[in-house]
């Protein structure tokens, strides 16, 4: 199945001169949501790990599912101030301006192996930023694995140490 055929192109979202890949009809269609989930797994299907980690939204919604196949725990980060336990964060700049992300402190331990599972890789600055608080809790990622990569902001540079995986690229 060609994914791409699904994907729906939104042009001028959310600004005027941005070409938005809209992943909601690959969520409704059973067939492609399947067929997503599965392809990420066979990225995934070599690879030694304990956690599938994802950024909140569009990370749980892959992210989960993948889990679960893989049968595997699943960790969220979040925006500030959504987890209900001590947290550690990390603040990081976007194209416009800054956000900060947040992982429960008890989340990983020293050694823990994680792949992270996210919709999309733009410029890579989020998921970097995850990176970074995986790290800091002395885990390690194994692997990032993304549902669309935007070639052209060149996210996979700024993620040159990781195995970066895609299903689909732009």
């Amino acid at each position: 199945m060609d994914l791409t055929k699904i994907v729906r192109d939104v042009p001028d979202f959310p600004q005027e001169g941005i070409l938005f890949r809209d992943i909601t009809p690959v969520l409704k269609d059973a067939d492609a949501l399947n067929e997503a989930i599965k392809q990420i797994c066979d990225q995934l299907k070599d690879i030694e790990f304990d956690y599938v980690l994802g950024p909140e939204s569009r990370g749980f919604i892959f992210g989960v599912p993948v889990a679960y196949a893989m049968h595997k725990g699943f960790i969220p980060v979040r925006k500030p101030g959504k987890l209900p336990c001590k947290v550690i964060s990390k603040k990081y700049d976007l194209e416009y301006g800054s956000n900060t992300l947040e992982i429960h402190a008890d989340a990983l331990k020293p050694g823990d192996r994680v792949v992270v599972v996210d919709d999309l890789i733009a410029t890579g600055g989020t998921s970097k930023a995850i990176c970074e608080l995986v790290e800091e809790m002395g885990a390690k990622v194994v692997c990032m694995s993304f549902m669309i990569e935007l070639e052209a902001l060149n996210g996979r540079e700024l993620l040159k140490d990781y195995n970066v995986q895609s299903v689909i690229k732009y």
